[in-house]
């Protein structure tokens, strides 16, 4: 069984780490990752039996809603994300490679989940927010049908949060590209 995950982005060091230690306090959830991320944010990944980790997200967002950017909770996620967090995925054959770039890390992960449960494509790798002035991307690779698929419910999922920069998919990347994202 998957255990819940959620993550809580801040605008500023002192609300993340303050956020932090509600998370901790609020329910029995373990922090997967709490770091500073570019521009000077914070985010806080946890993870926990899914009504602690609501209770921890649901405290850190009303306690410190004027300095959230952007949080997340997933029920169930799809057990790829954390390989693609760590960009320890390798890929045999690069198909179609699906790109989703966003404002946040909370969303960039979110698409990685929308994009694994809707068709049948590879996460390769989720980059959270650093060295991107704040910015986080997905890379995916499947069929070009499934790359598009997914694109397009990334996209819906996204809308209405204005979360989503940008997002495309190469339907035949050039062997010399495959081989830069490894």
């Amino acid at each position: 069984m998957h255990r819940a995950i959620a993550m809580v982005e801040t605008s500023t060091v002192t609300s993340g780490m303050l956020a932090a230690d509600l998370i901790l306090k609020t329910a029995a959830v373990a922090v997967l990752e709490a770091k500073v991320v570019c521009p000077g944010k914070y985010i806080i990944l946890f993870t926990g039996e899914l009504s602690a980790v609501k209770a921890s997200h649901d405290a850190a967002c009303r306690a410190y809603a004027p300095h959230i950017v952007d949080s997340f909770l997933l029920g169930n996620p799809h057990e790829k994300i954390f390989d693609a967090m760590l960009g320890a995925v390798p890929v045999d054959e690069m198909k179609a490679l699906g790109i989703v770039e966003t404002y946040s890390a909370a969303s960039a992960v979110r698409a990685a989940d929308t994009a694994a449960k809707t068709a049948l494509v590879e996460l390769i790798e989720l980059r959270l927010a650093v060295g991107m002035c704040g910015k986080s991307y997905l890379l995916f690779t499947g069929s070009v049908a499934a790359a598009e698929a997914a694109v397009e419910r990334v996209k819906q999922e996204l809308k209405e949060s204005a979360m989503l920069l940008d997002c495309a998919v190469i339907a035949n990347p050039d062997k010399d590209l495959a081989k830069s994202i490894f």
